[in-house]
């Protein structure tokens, strides 16, 4: 069974950084991309970045590029996202996924950008 559990997130100030974790359980994580998506209350899921398989390919939103990163640790199962620059429009609910449209994702850690 995949499981993936996120952490990292809390509140920060605009202009402030946040680094959100995933560790994912119960599937070959090397062989597989992963992504990051969010959400906030009543909107639908939003694609934040994906990373490939192995030394692969990132991409990002055109809201997010330049201000997160994205990197992963095969060794040890684990996704990360650093977050930079935060905006009060970056606050939501933000997931780890198998996949960029989010159909399997952990329960997610919340992002919220105040100050």
């Amino acid at each position: 069974e995949v499981q993936l559990l996120e952490s990292g997130g809390g509140l920060a100030e605009p202009g402030g950084s946040l680094r959100l974790s995933c560790t994912a359980s119960g599937f070959t994580f090397a062989r597989y991309p992963m992504s990051w998506v969010r959400q906030t209350p009543g909107k639908a899921l939003e694609w934040v970045s994906t990373i490939g398989a192995g030394r692969g390919t990132e991409s990002y939103a055109d809201s997010v590029k330049g201000r997160f990163t994205i990197t992963r640790d095969d060794a040890k199962n684990t996704l990360s996202l650093e977050l930079n620059s935060l905006k009060s429009e970056d606050t939501a609910l933000y997931y780890c996924a198998t996949s960029a449209d989010g159909q399997n994702r952990g329960q997610g850690t919340q992002v919220t950008v105040s100050g």
